[in-house]
């Protein structure tokens, strides 16, 4: 792993593939917080609204201060991890939580960031964990360091022809619909680029250097989900990301 000038992450894969990751800065991380702020009051108004209902005001007082502090923890644990790394904040920015390393997030990480939020936030406006944020190289606050989690600007790549890229070709894996989902459920962004421009690019390489990139992507893409022997053991490995890659692109109605 090694850092860029230009504010972005390179990550290597035992495979050798590498991942280019723009990190966010602090400036575009406090402003989807803010957006993430406004969120939240707007749900504990709510709740409060709900509760002056009730006409007992010591009690609905209490609630509320109960309330709000749920919603505050819950609102980043469950769409960071439903939203995959994103919460309403961070989809307007086009940002996202990423483990450090690429790997997959885990429910921990999500958890782990967010309860130290309280402590980022100190003495007040993000103050600790805004510093932490601009002293760290690669921009994360306390929770992040804890977690070994990054926030990276969300790259969106346009949606390919499929047909004209693949031929109309069988794939053999898509008969596994449990197994293509989970694959869409584990793969990055970033990996699911890398295989799209190798397969829009591949008659650019040489032809070991073609050999070499399709390994590597294919062992990546085996190592997320393992389909049945008899699914691809007549694939080569650029048939097998050529395969992976419909199954990423294409919507669920089977359109490209």
């Amino acid at each position: 792993m090694r850092y860029a000038r230009t504010n972005t992450l390179l990550l290597r894969t035992p495979e050798g593939i590498v991942f280019s990751l723009p990190l966010a800065g602090p400036v575009s991380r406090f402003l989807a917080w803010g957006i993430d702020v406004g969120c939240i009051i707007t749900a504990s108004s709510v709740v409060e609204q709900i509760l002056g209902l009730f006409g007992n005001a010591g009690f609905a007082r209490a609630t509320y201060i109960i309330a709000y502090f749920l919603i505050s923890i819950g609102y980043g644990i469950t769409l960071e991890w439903f939203w995959r790394g994103q919460t309403v904040g961070k989809r307007v920015l086009k940002l996202r939580v990423m483990d450090e390393h690429a790997l997959r997030l885990e429910f921990g990480q999500v958890v782990v960031r967010n309860l130290l939020r309280f402590v980022d936030l100190l003495p007040g406006l993000y103050l600790v964990g805004g510093t932490a944020c601009v002293l760290s190289r690669r921009f994360q606050r306390l929770g992040d360091l804890a977690a070994n989690t990054i926030v990276v600007r969300n790259q969106e790549v346009p949606q390919p022809n499929l047909e004209q890229l693949l031929g109309g070709k069988f794939n053999s894996l898509l008969e596994y619909r449990h197994l293509a989902a989970r694959l869409r459920q584990r793969t990055s962004p970033q990996a699911a680029a890398v295989a799209l421009e190798a397969l829009l690019r591949r008659d650019e390489l040489e032809p070991q250097a073609r050999l070499q990139l399709f390994a590597g992507l294919a062992d990546h893409f085996r190592s997320l989900v393992e389909f049945p022997l008899e699914a691809i053991e007549q694939l080569s490995d650029e048939q097998y990301v050529r395969n992976v890659v419909e199954i990423l692109y294409r919507r669920t109605d089977g359109s490209a």
